[in-house]
């Protein structure tokens, strides 16, 4: 007995590991799909290429110029006291002012570090699209279900028309005996076709709307409208027309969201860099993320967003530029050696001057080079050049603050905007269930028509896919505000 309890007990806790394992892979999805494509993407590959290979101008900056060797051959030797000359070796090295070669090499780092936030900014692009993608598939994720969960609906009310029109004193209006069968207490309720969804555009649009608008139009009944009956009288045989052509509307509804995922999840894995025919896994629900943040913390992390960045470095570069076009107007000094190869002269023997000591004997000469900068237009032009980029990197420094300050103002009234659309949509959701259930009771006891019914039944619908959009463009706004401040998180 006691061996068996521990084996229930392991079989208990694996079951346990693995649906926690499940619940943390399906949590873990976003995060999963965003480094499948940072690794993957091709633009921000090429980005990171780019920026590697700025980092092979530094070494090349700092470098000193390669010596220069000249060499001379007389083809005829020339007759010299010290000997006959037959050729000359020149080797020079030359040397830039003291300085020079730091100040490239600052310019050198700073165009490098210009391609790297360059490459912050591709992959800050990459997370939001896909977030934003994401967020459009969840979206439609949600407006797939509860279509699917409305449709459900509706062949229950074809179902109980049917019962109503074939029973016996149909014509008649007493058709309180018949009761309405039990009904979904909401339209939410899964379906078995809810695999996943196509996206909205932009930071929140959805562009399923056009699609299902048929369906969801508020206060209003499509081309398969109801007319209104009185006193609980049964509208016969129309009902059950109707109904079938509000069931064969929303199918199409359907439709348009499964052929608008298609599309969306082939954008999605082409972000990915992967067949754009693989399924995409998405939640059953889409949950509001949580965001909280202070205005002047978030103004002053600013700074770090690559625009910004990249402006800083440019500013630094320029002015890294300036100093070495200032080094470059000073003179530069060249050391080299040169050697002469000689051949003897014929001389008497009888002569015992000293030149003949030094008869044939190859000559070494220590040189010493400088340039002589004097036409200064050149160089003053390159300093003001350089000066003046200097300043115009400062002022779209400043220039790209202020719209990025406005940008976050913009994306925290949006916020706030879709947070007051969420709470209004629940409530409204909340007040028409209530009413929901009422008009059942109503539509049972035959105080109310089907038509009734059938458009609370629809507000239902449309404050649930009202609400997809709202949270699913919350989201978005985040995901915006996290790419304006540069955020890594995987929310």
């Amino acid at each position: 007995m006691k061996n068996k309890i521990i084996q229930y007990s392991i079989l208990g806790i694996v079951a346990l590991l693995l649906t926690t394992g499940a619940k943390a892979q399906e949590s873990d999805s976003l995060r999963t799909y965003l480094k499948i494509a940072a690794q993957n993407n091709p633009q921000v590959n090429a980005s990171f290429s780019s920026y590697k290979a700025s980092l092979e101008r530094v070494p090349q900056a700092g470098a000193y110029a390669d010596p220069e060797l000249e060499i001379g051959y007389f083809l005829e030797p020339m007759e010299t006291l010290m000997g006959r000359q037959k050729a000359d070796l020149t080797l020079m090295q030359m040397f830039p002012w003291f300085g020079t070669q730091k100040a490239a090499r600052t310019e050198a780092t700073e165009m490098a570090r210009m391609k790297y936030e360059e490459f912050r900014d591709a992959k800050n692009n990459l997370y939001f699209n896909v977030k934003s993608q994401w967020y459009q598939l969840c979206n439609l994720n949600e407006q797939y279900k509860n279509t699917a969960s409305n449709i459900v609906l509706l062949k229950q009310l074809e179902q109980l028309a049917i019962r109503r029109f074939s029973a016996p004193g149909a014509n008649s209006s007493g058709g309180s005996s018949t009761r309405m069968p039990a009904l979904p207490a909401t339209p939410a309720a899964t379906s078995s076709s809810s695999g996943g969804m196509s996206g909205m555009s932009g930071m929140g649009s959805s562009p399923v709307t056009s699609g299902a608008s048929p369906s969801i139009s508020s206060g209003t009944v499509s081309a398969g409208a109801m007319a209104p009956m009185g006193g609980g009288a049964t509208g016969g045989m129309s009902d059950v027309l109707r109904i079938q052509l509000e069931i064969a509307e929303l199918e199409n509804a359907l439709q348009t969201i499964e052929s608008n995922r298609i599309a969306a999840e082939a954008t999605f894995n082409s972000l990915l860099n992967r067949d754009q025919h693989l399924p995409v896994m998405v939640p059953d629900t889409l949950i509001q993320l949580t965001y909280l943040a202070n205005d002047q913390a978030v103004l002053d992390s600013l700074a770090s967003n690559p625009m910004l960045a990249m402006l800083d470095a440019e500013k630094r570069s320029y002015k890294a530029k300036a100093e070495m076009d200032k080094k470059m107007s000073y003179p530069m000094f060249g050391i080299g050696l040169q050697y002469s190869i000689l051949g003897k002269n014929p001389v008497d023997p009888s002569d015992m001057s000293s030149m003949n000591s030094m008869n044939g004997k190859d000559m070494v000469m220590p040189m010493v080079k400088i340039s002589i900068p004097i036409f200064r237009k050149k160089y003053n032009a390159q300093q003001r050049e350089s000066a003046y980029y200097r300043q115009a990197s400062e002022l779209k420094y400043a220039d790209m603050f202020n719209v990025m300050q406005a940008d976050y103002r913009t994306l925290k009234q949006q916020l706030a905007d879709a947070s007051r659309k969420i709470a209004l949509y629940d409530k409204q959701y909340q007040l028409s269930q209530s009413t929901y259930h009422l008009i059942t009771r109503e539509f049972s006891a035959g105080a109310a028509s089907l038509t009734d019914v059938i458009q609370v039944e629809r507000q239902l619908l449309e404050y649930q896919l009202k609400r997809s959009e709202a949270v699913a463009e919350y989201n978005t706004r985040v995901a915006g505000i996290d790419k304006l401040l540069s955020r890594s998180s995987f929310e």
